[in-house]
């Protein structure tokens, strides 16, 4: 079954709303956004939830020893790393997180402008458990609500798809997911603002409707 992730978690009703429409996981970002949230409250949310769910925590720039703490006092399942972890360090994130999901996000733009920089990911693929692809911008890392461009990344996507397995974010929405599984056949999906009633608020219907799109055609899972 194709992995999906509502992402940018703040409060339990939406959390459980995720839950209700099918969601896979839920993520936690925990670094600088419209959408931040606290430590504390992420770990109050994450106790109330089954062990059922996986509870990824967006990080960008961390040491892998602090993450090793943050994971364990907060119950975090996983990490997503989404700032400018290079390649070479990866392998001591899997050292310090164990059996922990790690998710690292590659910006589209700068895979495009720098091919060797995928290159390098791809020789570290034993380090993690998926390569997130997001649009990002020169200003935000994500939640931009942009969709970058899919026809110039097909073949980009290809060659991840022979190591790891790929998740597709940047821009999704209840009208365009379906067509973004069917192009990629990602192994998951992520999703911020295209389920939101503004930055940090989930909307129940909107979140009911992607996870029915993306299970009309999905087959893969992460």
């Amino acid at each position: 079954m194709l992995w999906i992730k509502i992402c940018a978690t703040t409060n339990l009703d939406d959390a459980r709303g995720a839950l209700d429409a099918g969601a896979n996981a839920l993520g936690f970002i925990l670094t600088a956004s419209p959408r931040q949230i606290t430590r504390e409250k992420a770990a109050e949310i994450i106790a109330a939830l089954p062990p059922s769910v996986e509870k990824i925590g967006v990080v960008v720039n961390e040491s892998p020893g602090a993450l090793a703490t943050l994971v364990s006092d907060i119950g975090l399942t996983g990490l997503q790393l989404q700032g400018d972890e290079p390649a070479e360090q990866l392998s001591e994130f899997r050292r310090a997180l164990g059996l922990r999901k790690i998710i690292k996000t590659l910006q589209t733009r700068e895979l495009l402008a720098d091919p060797a920089r995928l290159d390098a990911y791809l020789a570290q693929h034993k380090s993690y458990d998926g390569i997130l692809l997001d649009s990002g911008s020169v200003a935000t890392r994500g939640g931009t609500g942009q969709t970058f461009d899919w026809n110039a990344m097909l073949a980009v996507v290809e060659r991840l798809k022979e190591v790891a397995p790929v998740v597709i974010a940047g821009g999704l929405t209840p009208e365009n997911v379906a067509e973004a599984v069917r192009l990629f056949d990602p192994a998951g999906v992520d999703v911020v603002s295209g389920v939101e009633q503004a930055p940090g608020k989930k909307d129940a219907a909107k979140m009911r409707a992607f996870v029915a799109a993306v299970r009309s055609v999905g087959n893969r899972g992460l």
